[in-house]
C-alpha cells in the first residue's frame, strides 16, 4: 500500500497536543498532512492529566476542540497504532515507510461496549499506569479519538475471542488483521514524539515498587482525574487509606548524572498543582516537599508563593537519600536539610515521586537518522526538513508546546516551496 500525499505534504510523528497542533496549523494553511501515533488514540500525555497549566483546565478543554478540527479537515490523514520504520530521500522529497499494528477492530465499531460486556479476560490498564485492570477489549479512555475499541488479542483465551466476535452485531471484530506497511512521500517531517515518565524503579534509594505508599506524579494525576482508577479519590493504593500526610520528592531522576542530567522543567509546577488537588480533598493534611531548587518560571511565581504560604505545608531544601517502607503501610522519607544540616526522617502516609520527562523517541530516532542531542531530545534541522516540536525538542509545559508546535509547522510548510 502507498499513500501519494505528495512532496509538499508534512508527516507529523506523534499525536499528542504538540503533534495535533502542528498538524492543524500546517493543514489549515493548505498543506496535506499525515498524522500518526503509536497509541490506539490521539491526545498523548495531556489526555492522562487531571488538569494542566496555565488555567488548570481538564484535558477536555484543549483536546476536544482539536479532535473536532482534525475530523473536519480533509487535508489531515490520521493513523493510530502507526510507527515509522524507515526514512529515505531528502528535504522536499522524503519517502517514509510506516507500519500500522493490528487493532483487531475495524471502522464498523460504534463503541457500543457489547464486546467488553462478554469479555472474560483482563489486562493491566496502561492508561492508568497499571493501577487498575481493564477488559482485554477496551476503549482506551472515555475521550478516546478515534472512538473505537482495541483488542489485546494475545491476552484472550480462544473462548473469550469467540464470545467477543459473537457479541458484535456490527461485524467490527477482525481477528485476522495483520500489520500493514505502507509508504508516504512528504516534503518534511515534524517529530512530535513527546515524553515518557522516567522509570522510577531505576532509583534504588526511592524504593518505588516496594511499597504501595510510593507513587509517581503521573499516577497522582490519574488518581485525581474523575475518569481515573479511583474516580477522583486520592487514596493510598493497596489499602485505600485517605492520607493524612503526603511527601513530594522533587527531581526524582532529574538533575542527576546517573539518570537524567537536565531539569525536567515541569516537575515543580506539577507538584504545586497536585498540592491543590490534595487541598480540595484534605484541607488539614500535612504536606512535605523535599526539593533541590524550586523552579516556577515567569507567570507561575505567584502560584508558587500562594501554595508556599500554606500553613500545613513544609518545604525542605534537601535531596532525599532514602525512603523506608513501614509496617503500617506508610513510609519514612530520609533527607538532609541543606540549610541547617539536620538529618530529617519524616513519616508519611503517601509519597509522590516527581519523576522527570524523558524524550520518548529514544534509540529508534538514531536508527532513523534523526539528529539528537546527548539527552535524547530531537535537534531540528530546518534545512533538511526535519523539525522538532514540543517535548521531543525539550522538556516543556503544554503552553510552551503549543508555541513550539506552531513554529514547527511554519518551518515544515516552507520546505520545497
Amino acid at each position: 500500500m502507498s499513500d501519494t500525499a505528495g512532496t509538499g505534504a508534512v508527516l507529523v510523528v506523534g499525536g499528542g497536543i504538540s503533534g495535533l497542533t502542528a498538524a492543524l496549523e500546517a493543514a489549515e494553511v493548505g498543506n496535506d498532512v499525515i498524522l500518526i501515533d503509536k497509541n490506539p488514540y490521539f491526545g498523548g500525555r495531556v489526555a492522562q492529566l487531571n488538569q494542566y497549566f496555565p488555567k488548570l483546565c481538564p484535558p477536555t478543554c484543549g483536546l476536544e476542540i482539536n479532535f473536532k478540527r482534525v475530523k473536519d479537515n480533509r487535508r489531515i490523514k490520521p493513523y493510530t497504532m502507526t510507527t515509522v520504520k524507515s526514512v529515505s530521500g531528502g528535504p522536499g522529497n522524503y519517502e517514509v515507510t510506516l507500519e500500522t499494528a493490528p487493532r483487531y477492530v475495524n471502522s464498523n465499531c460504534t463503541a457500543c461496549g457489547d464486546c467488553a460486556e462478554v469479555c472474560t479476560d483482563e489486562i493491566d490498564n496502561a492508561f492508568n499506569f497499571g493501577m487498575d485492570k481493564t477488559k482485554a477489549i477496551f476503549l482506551p479512555h472515555e475521550m478516546a479519538f478515534p472512538r473505537r475499541y482495541v483488542l489485546a488479542k494475545d491476552a484472550c483465551s480462544p473462548e473469550c475471542l469467540e464470545a467477543i466476535k459473537g457479541a458484535c452485531k456490527y461485524n467490527a471484530i477482525d481477528l485476522d488483521m495483520q500489520p500493514e506497511t505502507f509508504t508516504v512521500t512528504v516534503g518534511s517531517i515534524v517529530w512530535a514524539t513527546g515524553w515518557n515518565p522516567y522509570d522510577a524503579t531505576k532509583m534504588d534509594n526511592l524504593k518505588f515498587g516496594q511499597s504501595s505508599a510510593i507513587i509517581t506524579n503521573m499516577m497522582m494525576e490519574r488518581m485525581a482525574a474523575p475518569n481515573g482508577p479511583t474516580g477522583g479519590k486520592i487514596v493510598r493504593p493497596g489499602d485505600d487509606k485517605e492520607p493524612e500526610s503526603i511527601a513530594f520528592v522533587q527531581c526524582a531522576g532529574s538533575r542527576d548524572e546517573n539518570h537524567l542530567e537536565y531539569c525536567s522543567y515541569i516537575c515543580c509546577m506539577a507538584t504545586f498543582k497536585q498540592m491543590t488537588y490534595i487541598r480540595e480533598r484534605y484541607p488539614e493534611a500535612k504536606i512535605y516537599v523535599f526539593y533541590i531548587d524550586l523552579r516556577t518560571p515567569g507567570k507561575y511565581e505567584k502560584f508558587r508563593e500562594k501554595l508556599m504560604a500554606d500553613e500545613n505545608a513544609q518545604f525542605i531544601k534537601g535531596k532525599v537519600a532514602d525512603i523506608i517502607p513501614e509496617d503500617d503501610g506508610g513510609v519514612t522519607v530520609v533527607a538532609e536539610n541543606a540549610v541547617s544540616g539536620a538529618k530529617i526522617q519524616q513519616k508519611v502516609d503517601l509519597c509522590v515521586l516527581a519523576t522527570g520527562m524523558q524524550p520518548a523517541l529514544g534509540e529508534q530516532g538514531k536508527a532513523l537518522g534523526v539528529n539528537m542531542d546527548g539527552n535524547g531530545f530531537v535537534v531540528s534541522e530546518p534545512d533538511k526538513g526535519m523539525i522538532a516540536a514540543g517535548c521531543a525538542k525539550s522538556a516543556a509545559d503544554v503552553y510552551t508546546c503549543g508555541q513550539s508546535s506552531t513554529a514547527a509547522a511554519l518551518k515544515a510548510i516552507q520546505i520545497g516551496r
